[in-house]
């Protein structure tokens, strides 16, 4: 029998499809004007920008991104085409390979991420109170437990919280 969603649910769910379909576009659109970036090209930097060495096995990274690693491949060549990115191959295994982030990857990072995190804060956080924030935390990690049970994604940022 299909378990139809009630009112409260119905608005709880379009209101939750509705920010996942208009954030993405929010945060591309700033980090495309201020620093001729796409999302996922920060992000995938952003991930380096945090990794020991700046440095992440393609194959995490991927996992860490949510990607494929056709995509992810496509998305370095470009970075690399930039200078901020180099692929080398793992010294611990040399049928794997690594992703770098340049020092002009690091600079461009560094840059592009002061107007990111002011969009987030105008877009999302300062719309919320503390208590708000503390809950949407709380909702994204019930939703996450199903979607990343693992916390492939998050695993970097929960070590780092716990570690506070």
């Amino acid at each position: 029998m299909t378990r139809w969603l009630g009112d409260r649910e119905l608005q709880a769910w379009v209101r939750l499809i509705a920010m996942t379909e208009l954030l993405p576009g929010a945060l591309e659109q700033q980090l495309k004007r201020d620093s001729d970036l796409s999302h996922f090209e920060y992000y995938v930097m952003a991930m380096l920008s945090e990794a020991p060495e700046r440095t992440l096995r393609m194959t995490t990274l991927a996992a860490r991104a949510n990607a494929t690693l056709s995509r992810l491949s496509h998305v370095v060549t470009r970075l690399e085409g930039r200078g901020f990115v180099e692929r080398v191959p793992c010294p611990g295994d040399k049928r794997a390979t690594n992703a770098v982030l340049t020092e002009a990857g690091w600079a461009t990072v560094v840059a592009a991420a002061p107007g990111h995190v002011e969009n987030v804060r105008e877009t999302v956080l300062d719309a919320l109170t503390d208590e708000q924030v503390d809950q949407l935390s709380a909702i994204a990690g019930a939703i996450l437990t199903r979607l990343d049970p693992d916390g492939v994604m998050t695993a970097p940022y929960e070590r780092a919280r716990v570690e506070e």
